[in-house]
């Protein structure tokens, strides 16, 4: 299947490529191997200084990556901007920090001297999603590739202009032939590649589904894999919460990317005592949102990034009214050339009906109502997914509540979920396993060797 490059606010076809071939694959891995021989070699001041090269390019050329990041997948061009920020923000932290990480950890013991010593695994194929077409890649590159691996993209279909273009911010960096590959290549063809023993680990981020296919194979080979997949994020909102934040926080955590995000807010789950009046606020702040041209200034929210996207979104609104819910506001298709839906609100949404299960990948948000906080965490937990949450409370006990008892990978009290270098990033349940970022993230793709010495 061809490779297409969309624009999603215009439908422009901006480019098309076919697929590698087996034969390109196959010299792909096997240049992956043979540049990790020579990569694991070099030093940390070494690796340090081409990142820091890499994150160089990134700002000095932000502009024109923003502006591809938004043709092809449709963000705004100040969220993009802001991602390349952030990969830059990211590729500096590691080069920084990622000497201190992998030192090596001694052990007191009376009968020896013990000590663990971090070391690469190899090359790490690298399955990558859409909505973040550059930090997704880069939040993995920048520890695998100081840690001493190697790395192979297979880059989501709709994005091959980004993919390319990151091969060559690291080509340029000089970070060494095979050390950073992009694979164009189809989904139907990474079975081969995990099953490769050349490929070491594998790192994916994406559907439930492809999660767990991925896994199902490495674990038949027996490889190493860490997975982000989706979420349902909780939006927890208490009487003494600054309702003027937690309104402000929760529209940009719906809408950001589109709704678009993993751990974008999905599910308000909000006391009765101010149910009403955080309904009222969010659902008329969502309409004075700009949906538009991504790459006009004043746009809030861009398009969804595909034709197929938009239609499976708006399947799961028309459901979801079908089985019982109410529309507050917005959540519908908007006319005209583009992939464009307006944010909305869902609400009196019952525990069978299909929406109160499943990940909405868009701005439409779901709102519920609780009595108290035990009853937003047992609801905020009723689900299979356990990728980010959010409470908004000024009260003590329920902060504590929430941090010890909603089941996430991360908690954030009066705040947006983000991802963030300096704080491991990653869910339990059906959301994944494994972390991303930090002094965690760089060691999940090496070999933890125990030493000891008589």
């Amino acid at each position: 299947m061809v490779l297409k490059s969309i624009n999603p606010a215009t439908e422009e076809v901006l480019a098309t490529f076919d697929p590698y071939n087996d034969a390109h694959i196959a010299a792909a891995v096997e240049l992956s191997e043979k540049a990790f021989y020579i990569h694991r070699q070099t030093s940390m001041e070494e690796r340090a200084e081409k990142m820091r090269a890499v994150a160089s390019i990134l700002e000095e050329e932000i502009d024109r990556h923003a502006l591809t990041i938004t043709r092809e997948m449709g963000k705004t061009l100040a969220s993009a901007r802001a991602e390349i920020s952030k990969c830059a923000l990211g590729c500096r932290f590691y080069a920084d920090n990622a000497k201190g990480f992998l030192e090596d950890q001694y052990i007191k013991m009376d009968e020896a001297e013990a000590f663990v010593r971090y070391l690469p695994l190899g090359p790490v194929l690298a399955v990558m999603p859409w909505n973040f077409p550059f930090w997704q890649v880069f939040r993995f590159a920048a520890p695998a590739l100081m840690a001493g691996n190697t790395a192979l993209l297979k880059h989501a279909s709709n994005v091959p202009l980004c993919a390319m273009a990151i091969e060559d911010i690291f080509r340029r960096a000089g970070v060494g032939d095979g050390v950073f590959q992009t694979l164009l290549i189809n989904a139907g063809q990474v079975q081969q590649l995990i099953g490769d023993p050349r490929v070491r680990a594998i790192t994916l981020t994406g559907s439930e589904a492809a999660g767990a296919n991925v896994a199902a194979l490495a674990g038949k080979h027996i490889k190493k894999t860490v997975l982000e997949l989706g979420g349902s994020d909780p939006f927890i909102v208490m009487p003494s919460a600054d309702l003027d934040e937690a309104v402000q926080t929760a529209v940009k955590g719906r809408v950001q990317n589109a709704g678009q995000s993993c751990i974008a807010a999905k599910r308000f789950i909000v006391h009765t005592e101010i149910y009403e009046e955080f309904r009222d606020r969010i659902c008329e702040a969502f309409e004075k949102l700009s949906v538009g041209d991504p790459e006009a200034e004043h746009t809030d929210v861009g398009p969804i990034s595909s034709a197929r996207a938009r239609e499976d979104l708006h399947a799961q609104v028309l459901s979801a009214l079908d089985k019982g819910a109410s529309r507050v506001c917005g959540a519908k298709m908007m006319e005209g050339k583009g992939y464009f839906y307006r944010p909305g609100l869902l609400e009196n949404i019952a525990k069978n009906n299909p929406v109160y299960s499943e990940e909405v990948f868009g701005p439409v948000g779901l709102l519920f109502r609780v009595d108290d906080v035990d009853e937003a965490i047992i609801l905020a937990n009723d689900t299979r997914f356990g990728l980010g949450s959010a409470i908004f409370t000024q009260d003590a006990e329920e902060i504590e509540r929430a941090v010890s008892g909603l089941e996430a990978g991360a908690t954030f009290i009066n705040a947006m979920v983000a991802s963030d270098p300096r704080l491991p990033f990653g869910g339990v349940k059906a959301s994944g396993y494994g972390r991303e970022l930090a002094e965690e993230g760089i060691r999940e793709f090496m070999n933890i060797k125990t030493i000891v010495h008589r």
